[in-house]
């Protein structure tokens, strides 16, 4: 591999019903390169609510983590701060969100997501069952509700954005399928136009980014290369395994605050 020092997680995740969907895992750590196919996947997850799913009424979401087996995986390794990540977002990929379940022992999970409208939406659960490969399993969710107006995915013409008032530009080495990327955000001050230098660590990186396809099959979730960095540039790699749209989030962190950028972009 060209970048030796890189973190990467990628996922592709296949299929949109049952409990969880087959996934097709790779990733690429300090010096060393493996990739995970979908059969080594060690667990099987159980997406349940302690009632019904509603826009504006917050209720318990259960995620248990059980091997292929049926029996609980009771411990996990640590991952940038934490045993689990949830990313859950809209259809339409207008609604993002990125959250941290509470490990309750035996393979259990809790969280409490806060889903804005209703209608569909799909989570995506990432962890590394010790002494295991990451996993990631996925549901598609049905929330009752006023549904939001669709928003249609249409790419950035302009990959600058200002988001609390932080200028954030998005570029690449070159927009391919199944060849690694570099993305590089830069970010400055919106008035002054100043480089920013202290972001703070995010999770124990200057910043994660977690990108899904328009049809939300794909999921990639992001580590930075130099994880100590502090700004005013981000570098991270990755690889688009098809063409198609892709929705990317950036996010980061300065003087206590996370922001994060949203990008929409087509990979030819």
């Amino acid at each position: 591999m060209k970048y030796l020092l890189l973190i990467l997680s990628f996922f592709t995740v296949l299929g949109l019903s049952g409990c969880e969907s087959k996934t097709h895992t790779g990733s690429t750590h300090e010096n060393m390169n493996h990739e995970t196919k979908e059969e080594m996947n060690s667990t099987q997850v159980k997406f349940s609510f302690n009632g019904i799913p509603e826009s504006g009424n917050k209720v318990d979401l259960n995620l248990q983590v059980n091997s292929l087996e049926g029996k609980p995986v009771d411990q996990f390794e640590l991952e940038h701060e934490k045993l689990m990540h949830l990313i859950i977002v809209s259809k339409d990929l207008s609604f993002f969100d990125h959250l941290h379940p509470q490990y309750k022992g035996k393979g259990l999970f809790t969280v409490i997501p806060n889903f804005p409208n209703g209608g569909e939406y799909k989570l995506f659960t990432d962890f590394i069952p010790k002494g295991s490969d990451k996993n990631v399993k996925s549901k598609l969710v049905k929330v009752s509700g006023q549904p939001a107006k669709p928003v249609s995915l249409i790419p950035d013409k302009v990959l600058t954005k200002v988001i609390d008032g932080k200028e954030v530009t998005l570029k690449f080495d070159k927009l391919t399928t199944d060849n690694e990327v570099k993305m590089t955000y830069t970010i400055k001050d919106a008035k002054t136009k100043k480089d920013i230098k202290d972001l703070q660590p995010y999770l124990g990186a200057v910043g994660h980014v977690v990108a899904i396809s328009g049809d939300t099959n794909t999921y990639l979730h992001v580590h930075p290369m130099n994880e100590k960095s502090s700004g005013p540039v981000a570098e991270f790699m990755t690889s688009f395994p098809k063409k198609g749209l892709y929705k990317i989030w950036g996010q980061f962190k300065q003087n206590g605050n996370v922001f994060i950028v949203p990008f929409i972009v087509d990979v030819p």
